[in-house]
């Protein structure tokens, strides 16, 4: 999603604005998880968006057909394409070949053009054009350069049952191609440099790594071409993308037209993506990078105390690496909780200051920066955030048949407080709590799961440090058993028949939203009734207690913790206190 500039004097001073972005990405590939599937993972963060899933469904077209894109983020129709004779259907990111694409805008150089393809539109088109990873990149490739590109920089996380990729891209901007900011270009080689399209690096990662990227980019160098192993080619050598021994591709003219364009100045083997088309800021340590140093923390010891001084945007030399080796090989359901952070245990845990309040909140409304007295100031920008649309843990398994090996954990609002779904790749019908049409942003829907689910989140806020904890009961419970639903519905329908196929993964997926919703609702309810008017009532697993005549047991009513009571005394003591 867009991202937006907040500007500070403590990001002033290096030059940069702070950066208060969207989304946020992670990467497994098959050697770093349990049950050796590839999965990628996605938050939709943005205050306008509506979190439903989106469904496009397989289907053949004439020749000389065309269809109109329309710009993901603001719905504005850009232009008309030919379509292809056959397309794959889509639930959400995912295809039917389990092929599934997320990102994350970085921004970069001010190199957006006003005609092209959008970000958005370039994912759900390769979706239904491509099969595989190496497909995708090649279709983006394409895609871009026929038609120009209109965003501004995006990182993309790219996975299929067997390979993981991140692609890198930007724009060519608006000004002409032999020019520097509107000056002529003098050195002969630089003048006839194509301006269309985007400039480009993707890149495999390696099998038993995993990597993320949260709104900065962060492809440096890379392997230059190697014509006999073809490890690395460029995007005129595409014939090669398809042999196993690649594991870099790039635009063949990513390094020229940096230097066309003043932001390289060195030999090719030291070209590094991220620092000429988006050089390192602050905001790109401290409110992006964070999110991935916390991610890596997590699942490889080490990382926290190694690279906290980059997390806390003090170092830009001690660089977090594109990609680590993890301790362990994870779960889904650690993945899962992988998207749920808040830094906690890290210098930048907000539950730990002030700013949460008496009961912890780890959120801060906006803005992002904010001054008091002659000082500017930052709150941080974690994984797990209040204005999520929409998440997903993409999980690809190639020992499965494709429609079934697909399954798109999907999730509405916060990570933090969210429930992943099951959606198989293979369903052709969306369960109605998460359909398109089924409210927006404006308009309220009893039956809307993005709605229900900021219900009870809104409420959670307000008394967090207890609430959450009633909360993980109910969503821990959904998650497991829906991962051993899931084990069981595989066995049962991986030998169906094709005509059979889509009912049996339309009835269990649409059954796991209702449980979903159900289980929600109760937990709405159940909240209200235990923390209504500041108290605690007692209950059991869920079931509240009653004293001896029948009526409610008294509640309890938990003081404020005595730093709170200081703060209080500090601002407001000489008019309430005891004379």
């Amino acid at each position: 999603m867009k991202k937006i500039i907040y500007t500070g004097v403590l990001a002033l001073a290096l030059g940069v604005g702070y950066v208060a972005s969207a989304c946020t990405n992670f990467l497994f590939t098959k050697g770093a998880t349990k049950d050796g599937s590839t999965m990628i993972t996605y938050a939709a963060d943005s205050h306008t968006l509506y979190g439903e899933l989106y469904y496009r469904k397989v289907a053949d077209y004439p020749a000389g057909t065309m269809f109109m894109l329309y710009d993901w983020d603001s719905g504005r129709p850009l232009f008309e394409i030919p379509q292809v004779a056959h397309t794959y259907s889509v639930v959400g990111n995912m295809n039917e070949h389990q092929l599934a694409i997320g990102e994350t805008t970085y921004g970069g150089r001010p190199l957006s053009n006003k005609v092209g393809i959008d970000y958005g539109s370039l994912i759900y088109v390769t979706l239904q054009r491509a099969k595989n990873a190496r497909e995708a990149i090649q279709v983006m490739a394409n895609l871009v350069a026929e038609y120009g590109y209109c965003s501004s920089g995006e990182s993309f996380s790219i996975a299929d049952p067997n390979e993981v990729w991140i692609m890198e891209l930007i724009g060519k901007g608006e000004a002409p191609c032999d020019t520097i900011k509107g000056v002529p270009v003098v050195k002969k080689e630089f003048k006839k440099i194509n301006c269309k399209g985007a400039v480009w690096v993707a890149r495999r990662i390696p099998d038993g790594y995993v990597c993320g990227h949260a709104n900065q980019a962060r492809i440096t160098t890379f392997p230059l071409e190697v014509k006999k192993s073809h490890k690395s080619i460029t995007s005129k050598n595409f014939k090669y993308l398809y042999e196993p021994e690649v594991e870099c591709v790039y635009s063949e003219d990513v390094i020229t037209f940096a230097r066309a364009k003043g932001y390289f100045d060195g030999k090719d083997e030291d070209f590094s993506f991220a620092d000429a088309y988006a050089p390192l800021s602050f905001g790109g340590m401290r409110g992006c990078d964070a999110r991935v140093y916390a991610m890596f923390a997590r699942v490889k010891s080490g990382i926290r105390d190694q690279y906290a001084d980059y997390a806390l945007g003090r170092n830009p030399d001690n660089r977090l690496p594109l990609w680590i080796k993890p301790d362990h090989q994870v779960t889904v359901r650690e993945v899962m909780n992988l998207m749920r952070d808040h830094y906690e245990g890290t210098p930048l845990d907000m539950s730990q200051d002030c700013g949460g309040g008496p009961f912890n909140c780890p959120y801060r409304w906006r803005p992002m920066d904010w001054k008091s007295g002659d000082h500017s100031y930052v709150h941080e920008r974690a994984t797990s955030t209040q204005q999520t649309g929409f998440s997903f843990v993409a999980q690809c398994r190639s020992w499965l048949p494709a429609k079934i090996g697909g399954i798109l954990w999907f999730g509405v609002d916060d990570t933090y407080s969210t429930v992943y779904c099951p959606m198989y790749c293979g369903i052709t019908e969306i369960p109605e709590c998460f359909r398109v049409g089924n409210g927006d942003m404006i308009t309220y829907s009893e039956t809307s799961a993005f709605w229900l689910f900021n219900r009870v989140t809104n409420f959670v806020y307000s008394r967090y440090k207890d609430m959450i904890v009633d909360l993980q009961r109910v969503q821990n419970r959904l998650e497991d058993g829906f991962v051993a639903d899931v084990a069981k519905n595989d066995a049962r329908v991986k030998n169906a028949s094709e005509a059979e196929l889509a009912t049996l993964l339309n009835d269990f997926s649409g059954r796991q939203a209702a449980k979903m919703m159900k289980d929600w609702k109760w937990l709405d309810q159940f909240l209200l009734v235990k923390y209504i008017d500041g108290n605690i009532k007692h209950d059991d697993n869920g079931v509240f207690k009653r004293d001896q005549y029948g009526h409610a047991e008294w509640p309890d009513q938990p003081e404020y913790p005595a730093w709170f009571y200081k703060q209080i005394v500090e601002d407001h003591g000489d008019v309430i206190i005891e004379k």
